[in-house]
């Protein structure tokens, strides 16, 4: 599928952010992911859900039916999830989320990834060798200079397009409004009460 073009960005575009819920060192089971749906970085229309297993690999296939199935989908323009790792280590793969729901995808970050680190880990995992290689499909880690330095990766759209909805939507701290909302949701489901900065 080709790179979506965007010939003018406006400042309500629809965007979906992800993150998942807190959950307990090594827990099984399933993991609350939020979904949330912003006009640009102000103005949030609604909240999807679904569960996907802790370390497990359908990270993917949930995202793409979430999106998928919801009444949002023929609005969106973009959706942004919180890295691409969830539940622990169930990888998401954005060129196949993609290619599957047509929404181009921003992965944001607050930090570059420490793969050497990451790839150590994966060796605990039966599976390690196919969520590595997701990993690597993910593709370059850009900068984004906005309130702070985060980082991005992305796929079904061009760098300057995605630099500049991952600015716009940055309004209330370092991280898009999309993706800290869902955090904070995911966090106050689980919890009862978000804890911590988003």
């Amino acid at each position: 599928m080709k790179n979506k073009t965007f010939r003018q960005i406006k400042r309500e575009i629809r965007i979906l952010g992800i993150d998942d819920a807190p959950f307990l060192p090594h827990h099984q089971g399933e993991v609350l992911l939020v979904g949330t749906i912003f006009r640009g970085g102000s103005w949030m229309d609604g909240v999807i859900t679904t569960h996907l297993q802790v370390d497990g690999q359908d990270a993917t296939s949930k995202i793409i039916s979430m999106v998928n199935k919801s009444r949002h989908r023929g609005q969106l323009g973009v959706m942004m999830l919180d890295g691409i790792t969830f539940g622990g280590f169930n990888v998401a793969d954005i060129k196949e989320i993609f290619e599957k729901t047509g929404v181009p995808v921003i992965a944001v970050m607050r930090k570059t990834p420490d793969f050497d680190k990451i790839k150590k880990a994966l060796d605990n995992f039966p599976d390690g060798k196919q969520k590595w290689e997701i990993i690597q499909k993910a593709g370059p880690i850009y900068p984004v200079k906005s309130k702070e330095t985060i980082y991005m990766q992305i796929n079904g759209m061009e760098v300057d397009d995605a630099l500049k909805i991952v600015k716009l939507s940055t309004t209330h701290s370092a991280l898009p409004e999309p993706v800290r909302t869902a955090h904070l949701i995911a966090a106050g489901v689980k919890e009862g009460e978000s804890k911590g900065r988003a």
